[in-house]
């Protein structure tokens, strides 16, 4: 027998395409006014933040091309639609702004080096500017403060904005500095500051992004926890063919065999263990196949049954 649950698709709700939009527009005005004042200033910190603006540009359009991805329906050569685009897309992104950041340290340290002194005199504009960038990130944040509660897309995109509002007053606080003490080597350092800021948060994206493309276990599930749940059911005999993987940014998918000798089975067995998966584990879309006998060579990484712990204590 052979069961497919599925719980729902959890998209962001279409009154945020309105947010998505107005967000979007916001923050590639304000990336194109920074990048504009910081290469006619040649501030390396302007520039920097620019760089992390134009990131915020790529999370929104990604959060949002996730969920529009998501409501293409399947066909015949795309079974899941093209819902692993959010995927490919978030380490596509992650790639591309790490080798950015690389590029403006490599320039930050040579400006350490050799301080440009010009740049002092232009701190009223270091902060004009970033100041903008703390009104347009809050303004954005607000935008998606109400759907972070249950949706991960959502809250993903308030905490990177409102995170960016508190790099925009840095870069604020900069220009003060500068301004006062006329400290030339001070861009260049918050430069490096703010490039490390963002790879630090970028390279969590590259890791999970790569580990999802090639369906490794989502973050925050534990594989041999759902091994022995299912393992510890009624009539279980042994757990084969268990693969946990991600169908996009958001969704998690589970396929296993259930090797029960004495299988009685009914839909309400099945529903209850799709629940408790739901529940325990949220995976939202779980196909079980309940056997007599295993039938094929498991693939699956290697498990400790109840047993075995017990065997090995």
């Amino acid at each position: 027998m052979v069961a497919d649950h599925d719980h729902g698709h959890s998209h962001a709700p279409a009154n945020f395409d309105k947010a998505f939009a107005i967000g979007i527009a916001l923050n590639l005005a304000f990336v194109g006014i920074e990048a504009f004042y910081g290469w006619r200033i040649d501030s390396l910190a302007l520039l920097a933040d620019a760089g992390h603006n134009l990131s915020d540009v790529a999370g929104l359009v990604l959060a949002w091309g996730g969920a529009l991805a998501g409501k293409f329906k399947p066909n015949p050569r795309h079974s899941y639609g093209w819902r692993k685009g959010s995927v490919l897309a978030a380490f596509a992104n992650a790639l591309l702004l790490l080798v950015a950041m690389g590029a403006l340290a490599w320039e930050a340290v040579g400006r350490l080096w050799m301080p440009d002194s010009a740049a002092a005199s232009e701190g009223l504009t270091i902060m004009a500017v970033a100041g903008v960038g703390i009104v347009v990130n809050t303004v954005t944040a607000l935008l998606f403060m109400r759907g972070g509660e249950n949706d991960l897309n959502i809250r993903g995109a308030f905490l990177h904005m409102a995170a960016d509002a508190l790099v925009s007053a840095g870069v604020v606080a900069t220009g003060a500095l500068t301004l006062w003490m006329h400290w030339a080597w001070l861009d260049p350092a918050v430069s490096l500051l703010i490039a490390a800021v963002i790879v630090w948060g970028t390279w969590s994206l590259f890791r999970q992004s790569l580990h999802l493309l090639f369906d490794g276990v989502p973050d925050g599930i534990d594989l041999q926890a759902v091994h022995d749940y299912l393992a510890g059911l009624a009539g279980v005999a042994r757990v084969s063919d268990l693969h946990i993987w991600a169908l996009d940014t958001r969704e998690t998918a589970l396929t296993a065999h259930l090797v029960i000798p004495n299988a009685q089975v009914d839909d309400a067995f099945l529903h209850d263990i799709a629940e408790a998966l739901h529940e325990r584990f949220e995976i939202t879309h779980s196909t079980i196949q309940v056997v007599r006998a295993p039938f094929a060579m498991s693939c699956q990484p290697q498990m400790l049954t109840p047993q075995s712990k017990a065997a090995a204590r």
